[in-house]
């Protein structure tokens, strides 16, 4: 009786970490055993999603530092190669590679999309392709009358740290500028911009999804 609890014991611990514990004992002396395999186990589980987590953070903080070139300024270098209505800008890793760049989504008078790449270094466009997107027309109309554009909202976002995104929130009923940015001891921020006003104002839904992933985590 007592070998089936114990290995019922480990093989749960085993599926909740992810990954497989062993159990050494079938009887009496062996139980302490068994369960330092499966606590052995679930703490390097553990220990390898924190490096996975701390690599994530780093990664992050090398495209941020890499970048000489603002986002407002990337996004005037890609309007001066390609004419429209900037969109979007992302300090980003380039398709394929781990080359990081500024990308500029740039909507045309012809209501053609365009991604246009941007040297974080030097703010020289290195090459932009057509894209294909699928609400062009809620751009539109979320822009209709609007007197913020994405380069101003940059600007003003900067305000609140480094830059590493901007973007149009078309959908919902307070349509908005969306910002990320990184403060200079890693700490990552969302911003909404108003597209009237510029006014820069924390986004508190971002913060409200945060922490109901938080609490499904926890249940």
């Amino acid at each position: 009786m007592k070998r089936n609890i114990v290995i019922a014991a480990v093989t749960a611990a085993a599926l909740i970490g992810g990954g497989a514990a062993t159990a050494l004992a079938t009887t009496g002396d062996d139980q302490g055993s068994a369960r330092q395999a499966a606590t052995t186990q679930l703490s390097n589980d553990d220990a390898r999603d924190d490096r996975d987590d701390d690599g994530d953070r780093d990664d992050d903080a090398e495209k941020t530092a890499s970048a000489d070139v603002t986002a407002s300024e990337a996004i005037a270098s890609a309007l001066k190669h390609t004419s429209g209505t900037v969109v979007s800008a992302e300090l980003d890793d380039e398709d394929d590679s781990n080359k990081v760049v500024w990308k500029v989504d740039v909507l045309s008078g012809d209501n053609t999309w365009r991604s246009v790449s941007v040297d974080p270094a030097s703010g020289k466009v290195l090459g932009s392709h057509a894209d294909d997107e699928d609400d062009t027309a809620q751009v539109r109309a979320a822009l209709k009358g609007s007197s913020v554009t994405a380069e101003e909202a940059a600007k003003a976002a900067a305000g609140k740290g480094v830059v590493t995104s901007v973007d149009l929130d078309e959908d919902g009923k307070d349509k908005s500028w969306e910002a990320e940015t990184r403060t200079s001891a890693g700490a990552e921020k969302d911003w909404k911009i108003d597209l009237d006003s510029g006014k820069v104002t924390a986004d508190r839904s971002d913060a409200r999804d945060d922490d109901a992933d938080d609490a499904d985590d926890q249940d």
